[in-house]
């Protein structure tokens, strides 16, 4: 359990029923740890050694780094928490269209699955979390919740069989359903070509050499793209791992939810998520005063100017005492 400890429950492993303070699951029933899923293997590995040009001094350039920080942000920040999260899965607020499916192309370039397969996902966690039918609890081990569960095959999460249970909604839109299909990886290497053309553009226009260009637009696809996207992934799955084993909890839930001031920090307010299990439709995550949640402020922004309505708020609040205090 984390750091805040937390109240003995019974947690059932086929016939044998045990109470444990650091609770542990099975895999999931469709889990094969024989079948290694290689596409996503060999692209999480990929980008991590990609990503590791950055500590050559031939691929560093300053303006690579700041793409790469605000990348976490206009990428990870928008795209995932506010498009994948709150919009699509828990519905917690309605964007324009247009503005809906420009953020869904942010999340997109995070590689993290199209929008359809995230959010159906995500909803199998929320209905089984921390239970054996949870996709990624870290009850199993931290390496799985963290990211073992996308590198073998689960037959839960078949594609078809998790769509239409799951993300019915989502594919009704054309355009989530095109996303499916060849979109998703030219949306992914147009990214790719964005980045290095713009340096490479750059340097040739202000009358660099090739040879210049060439540097710089490595150096940007290298910071802007790889680097961010590993951070942005090793965020996310801090979620999913980091904030079901430490922190506290301001509600009692049936599993294992924390808030992790760490995650919420590095992955702007997604870090309460207690608050959040607690609350799932809640398109706010903080729920105490200093509970900072920097996705919220871009949604109480958006609202402020007319670009997001019905936004959710918190349907309940906590009591002075935590209940693990």
């Amino acid at each position: 359990m984390g750091s805040g400890g937390g109240p003995l429950r019974a947690q059932r492993y086929g016939d044998m029923t045990t109470d444990t303070l650091a609770c542990r699951l099975l895999l999931p029933d469709g889990a094969n740890k024989g079948r290694i899923l290689w596409p996503y293997a060999l692209t999480l590995g990929v980008y991590h050694l990609v990503a590791l040009l950055a500590l050559l001094p031939w691929f560093f350039s300053t303006t690579g780094v700041v793409l790469m920080v605000a990348g976490l942000y206009v990428f990870g920040t928008l795209g995932i928490n506010l498009s994948y999260h709150r919009l699509l899965t828990h519905r917690g607020l309605v964007c324009p269209k247009w503005l809906e499916y420009t953020f869904a192309i942010l999340g997109v370039c995070c590689m993290q699955d199209t929008p359809a397969r995230w959010v159906a996902v995500h909803r199998r966690h929320h209905e089984h979390s921390d239970q054996q039918d949870d996709p990624h609890s870290p009850l199993v081990n931290f390496f799985w919740g963290h990211v073992g569960w996308m590198l073998v095959e689960n037959r839960d999460l078949e594609r078809l069989e998790i769509y239409s249970r799951y993300a019915k909604d989502i594919l009704r839109d054309p355009f989530y359903r095109r996303l499916e299909s060849l979109l998703y990886p030219t949306i992914i290497v147009a990214s790719w070509a964005l980045f290095f053309l713009a340096g490479l553009t750059w340097v040739l226009l202000t009358g660099g050499v090739l040879a210049d260009a060439v540097q710089f637009g490595l150096s940007l696809l290298v910071w802007g793209v790889f680097v961010r996207t590993v951070f942005v992934w090793h965020i996310t799955w801090s979620v999913n791992s980091l904030a079901h084993l430490w922190g506290y909890r301001n509600y009692e839930t049936t599993d294992d939810s924390r808030n992790s001031w760490f995650v919420a920090l590095i992955a702007a307010g997604e870090g309460w998520h207690n608050n959040h299990h607690a609350d799932p439709r809640s398109a706010s995550h903080g729920h105490r005063w200093w509970e900072i949640d920097a996705t919220f402020m871009i949604v109480q922004l958006l609202e402020k100017v007319g670009l997001a309505t019905s936004v959710v708020r918190p349907s309940q609040r906590p009591s002075d005492t935590r209940v693990d205090d």
